[in-house]
């Protein structure tokens, strides 16, 4: 049985990202006093009473204002309500009702879905009497909540279930593993754009403006039979440039995207070429152990001649000798060009990163390299390698076991990776050695 969708719908600034920050028990959703911080749908999955439950987060609901960001949150909000199966409907219980609850109650009363009306704001019993004013809309059973307190939370989750008809407990069932997938680069690279293309619909907000998106923002897809998550997230800049606090949560939480992501998709545009911080974001990946593709995006605007697309990678790879161990795509998200490699690329590098290297066959291709090429001796002393054997996987570490691990030459230990890759196919994956002493 799918997890039930409940989308959280509201005009700006009632308290949506706090309310979604306080049933998810942490802080997904970027929340300022500022009006308009969502942009695109958040999602995020919580249990209550042995349920799992998914909830979409969206931006501030303002009917009939051109603004472009305005109008694509419009957009945004509207998809959630037709998705969800159940809404949030979410008013300020501080403020007098507006045009744009107004104009919202419509929406909802029209959707025909199951809701909740929510009187956000009321931190104590001396508010509870606001709920009153918003009897006008004709939406039965106004509730009382203070999302920043989290007064009443568990009676509207109660309610939630009551709404759904969630009686029976869940069956357990062994989830199959699933990739997730992270999309990262600088602002402008088009990584809404991608994640669009690949989606094959408008999941992300798309303007020529840099930083359109701000969230780090899951969508889900089946491929091939295989679960897949994408998280678009806001461009990384230099920490030194970000001025405004917004920027800098955003940069946070791509950070910790990347930390709890399988494989990172680094992009970058093709006309502005790879560049000084495109090589600080994809050494932080490969820091972080993460499995990385880096996307050429933009292709379509690049003038080609028959070998453009090799003495490119050959340029990054030069610039940047960690990048022959690492596939890099050339795509047109716009004109959904070669977009198909990308799942095909970043699945086999997934199912690399899972597999668990033979000891048995570690071993003897240690015992071969060692034969052709053997350590060199340090300080008079004869190195020589016992034991070798994965100790982890994502981040994949080796360890290997010595007489003595610390008079190994830097030269050696590039020779054994080198070597270990291309024995074991470990093409996307960072690898780490660990030389121990036996």
């Amino acid at each position: 049985m799918a997890i039930p969708l409940v989308a959280i719908v509201g005009r700006p600034n009632v308290g949506k990202s706090t309310f979604f920050n306080r049933v998810l028990s942490q802080r997904q959703a970027i929340v300022d006093a500022r009006e308009g911080i969502t942009r695109d749908r958040i999602y995020g999955e919580t249990e209550w009473c042995a349920h799992p439950l998914r909830f979409i987060d969206t931006g501030g609901y303002i009917p009939e204002d051109l603004d472009v960001f305005n109008a694509a949150v419009r957009e945004q909000a509207q998809e959630a309500m037709a998705e969800a199966d159940l809404v949030l409907f979410m008013v300020d219980g501080r403020a007098a009702p507006t045009g744009s609850d107004q104009v919202l109650a419509q929406f909802v009363r029209e959707s025909g879905k199951p809701y909740l009306l929510l009187v956000n704001k009321c931190d104590g019993l001396k508010y509870d009497d606001q709920v009153h004013q918003y009897h006008e809309f004709g939406l039965k059973d106004p509730m009382a909540i203070s999302a920043l307190n989290g007064r009443h939370t568990g009676d509207v989750l109660d309610a939630v279930l009551d709404k759904l008809e969630l009686t029976q407990l869940p069956v357990d069932k062994d989830q199959d593993d699933s990739l997730r997938l992270a999309i990262v680069g600088m602002p402008n690279v088009g990584k809404s754009s991608l994640t669009n293309a690949l989606l094959q619909k408008e999941r992300t907000i798309v303007t020529p403006i840099a930083g359109t998106t701000r969230d780090a923002v899951d969508a889900y897809l089946k491929w091939h039979g295989h679960d897949i998550t994408l998280v678009d997230t806001a461009g990384l800049r230099k920490l030194a440039k970000v001025k405004d606090r917004i920027e800098y949560y955003s940069t946070v939480r791509t950070q910790n995207t990347i930390d709890g992501s399988n494989v990172v998709l680094v992009l970058i545009d093709a006309v502005k070429g790879f560049g000084k911080q495109d090589k600080t974001i994809v050494d932080q990946v490969i820091r972080k152990g993460k499995g990385l593709i880096l996307v050429v995006n933009k292709w379509d605007l690049i003038q080609k001649k028959t070998h453009t697309m090799k003495e490119t990678t050959d340029e990054i790879r030069r610039q940047f000798k960690s990048l022959d161990h690492y596939p890099i795509l050339y795509v047109s998200a716009l004109n959904r060009q070669r977009i198909h490699k990308v799942l095909e690329v970043a699945w086999d590098v997934y199912v690399r990163s899972q597999n668990q290297l033979s000891t048995r066959r570690l071993n003897q291709q240690i015992e071969v390299m060692a034969g052709k090429n053997p350590p060199p001796a340090e300080r008079g002393k004869v190195i020589r390698i016992k034991y070798v054997t994965q100790v982890s996987r994502q981040p994949t570490v080796i360890a290997l076991y010595l007489n003595y691990p610390k008079l190994v030459r830097q030269s050696y230990k590039r020779y054994l990776e080198n070597q270990l890759r291309s024995a074991f196919d470990l093409q996307g994956i960072p690898v780490k050695l660990s030389f121990r002493k036996k």
